[in-house]
């Protein structure tokens, strides 16, 4: 057993596989008890835990200070519950960290940087030794965490490690150092301010929590870029990234510091439609590697699955309203769709077979796909069946 999961530990994603290692990040770390969540490794052939790196800092530790006078029990979060990605060059595996837990700085008692919570590790995986870390919004206060997919890139002449978090800021880095290259805010966010040229992530005046006063914020806690994971095209040297367009009215409180408890810290939550997109709550977006935006387009519902790119020129993509898309990666034409029994959602993949390109598309519900609060409240509208889990194959046209 690697932990015990009576104290909520679990894994929410598939492991990676590195020379001969098994690595997998855990998660379920929002609850106070006597450890943290952490990174581990495992010898492929006979299971021997080979090295586990905390991704919360411990008192006495470097960054311990981070998290003020909190003593151990009282430091969750930091939760690395999606795959990281490796670099056989570099010889590193980079997994992002989810935020601290409770989510608002005044329910959870620090308003320190709370290491390495909302970062990027950068991981020897033949010691485990964390190389270099980025946080990238540190003593993040409203549940936007930048724990989501790491694509790795060399372009331009360098090797960057691109990423995107809740609150929609496309993040480069050098992947073999962690020095911030650049930063892209796709400008729906009204929460804090990035400075393009250091990093440097500043909220507004007004944006940090007070107990029991209600906030108004875009996005909401489920934030316009989740793990529906975007994808990247190398001919137009762009990203394609299916969000969803909200904003919320939430009213933080207290939670008992208690062993056992602690959690996410409850809130008073209303979610609204977000001004700039009103009606829409789908957003797929091409975002070029310098942070300028080719094209959008926008559905009623969330897009609901990771996009795919095609060496032919398309992107594909699901929405929450059964529909999946086929569009042109460089215009954003829509060039194709279809309706599937429910909604669309996991990761569709392409193959071919006898020189003819497939396109496969997970259909069901449960899992990630909005069973509540967005689209049943914002688009009460759009039914969906509640049945229907399938897979389906779409053949690409021979010329």
């Amino acid at each position: 057993m690697v932990a015990d999961n009576g104290k909520g530990y679990t894994y929410t994603s598939g492991a990676l596989v590195v020379n001969g290692k098994i690595v997998a990040g855990m998660t379920g770390c929002s609850r106070y008890k006597d450890d943290v969540c952490f990174i581990s490794a495992y010898d492929g052939r006979t299971g021997k835990e080979l090295w586990r790196a905390s991704t919360i800092a411990r008192p006495g530790e470097p960054g311990g200070e981070t998290w003020g006078d909190l003593p151990l029990l009282f430091r969750a979060g930091g939760d690395a519950w999606i795959t990281g990605s490796y670099d056989p060059a570099a010889n590193l595996i980079y997994f992002g960290t989810a935020q601290a837990k409770p989510w608002a700085r005044v329910v959870r008692g620090t308003e320190g940087d709370a290491l390495y919570t909302n970062a990027t590790l950068a991981i020897n995986p033949d010691t485990g030794k964390i190389v270099w870390y980025y946080q990238h919004i540190p003593g993040e206060s409203h549940d936007m965490d930048e724990v989501f997919e790491n694509i790795l890139i060399d372009a331009g002449g360098r090797q960057s490690l691109f990423k995107m978090g809740k609150i929609g800021v496309l993040w480069e880095l050098d992947r073999r150092t962690g020095k911030f290259l650049s930063a892209s805010d796709l400008g729906y966010q009204t929460l804090l301010d990035v400075d393009r040229r250091t990093g440097t992530v500043t909220y507004r005046p007004g944006m940090i929590q007070q107990m029991d006063v209600e906030l108004q914020w875009c996005p909401s806690t489920a934030g316009f870029k989740s793990w529906r994971a975007m994808a990247y095209h190398p001919q137009t040297q762009a990203f394609y990234i299916p969000l969803s367009m909200h904003c919320e009215r939430g009213t933080f409180r207290p939670v008992e510091f208690v062993e056992g408890r602690g959690g996410t810290g409850p809130v008073k939550r209303i979610n609204q439609f977000h001004p700039q997109s009103p009606g829409q709550l789908g957003e797929f977006v091409a975002m070029s590697r310098d942070g300028k935006i080719l094209w959008r387009q926008r559905v009623r519902t969330p897009y609901n699955t990771a996009a795919l790119t095609t060496a032919g020129g398309l992107a594909f993509v699901g929405d929450w309203d059964r529909n999946v898309y086929a569009y042109d990666v460089q215009t954003g034409r829509r060039l194709w769709h279809a309706r599937t029994p429910t909604s669309v959602q996991g990761f569709p993949i392409t193959y071919a077979v006898n020189g003819r390109q497939y396109i496969a598309v997970p259909s069901g519900t449960g899992g990630g796909s909005w069973t509540s609060l967005l689209p049943v409240e914002l688009t009460p509208d759009v039914k969906r069946p509640g049945g229907g889990n399938s897979i389906l194959v779409f053949a690409l046209p021979q010329s």
